[in-house]
């Protein structure tokens, strides 16, 4: 028997294996996150790709550029919402992976994805957490100049989600 380990060894930082967990783990039931990221991922192999999917989700401007796409949780007083966080040079945005039914004012309900757009021009601070219990759990908490906070969690790889967000800012700057 040959217990001699193949020539090319896929190696997943654990950093990454640590932030799929954290990502998993917030959803209500596994079941249905791993219905969620098959849907999403149906709806960007359709859609053409990511940046397509940017596009299509958000108005863009010329010359505005998507700089990265990362799946994470959007904190809200209902509980965390799956979805994706684009990160573009001129905004940030997020859109739920599934849509929620909302009432709508003629007494029926209506089906559309949840979205937040925030300008950059718009963000005044960014700031890093960690829940002080579970050090792993990592947030990112985006303040706008007129005092809203959004609290973005279960980031699949969060180093680099906060890379970028950075970098976004510091190019409107």
């Amino acid at each position: 028997m040959n217990n001699r380990l193949p020539d090319r060894v896929i190696r997943i930082p654990i950093s990454f294996a640590h932030g799929v967990r954290e990502h998993v783990r917030l959803g209500p039931k596994i079941s249905e996150t791993v219905k969620g990221k098959l849907s999403l991922g149906a709806r960007i192999v359709q859609g053409g790709g990511v940046h397509k999917v940017f596009r299509q989700l958000f108005s863009v401007g010329e010359g505005e550029k998507l700089l990265k796409a990362s799946q994470c949780y959007l904190s809200t007083t209902a509980g965390p919402i799956a979805g994706l966080l684009f990160i573009s040079t001129e905004k940030v945005a997020f859109c739920s992976e599934r849509s929620l039914t909302f009432s709508s004012p003629n007494g029926g309900f209506v089906r559309t994805p949840y979205k937040v757009v925030i300008p950059i021009e718009k963000i005044k601070r960014v700031a890093q957490s960690e829940n002080a219990d579970k050090p792993k759990q990592k947030y990112i908490e985006i303040v706008t100049v007129d005092h809203f906070d959004f609290w973005f969690m279960g980031f699949v790889n969060y180093e680099k989600a906060f890379k970028y967000l950075q970098q976004a800012i510091s190019q409107f700057q």
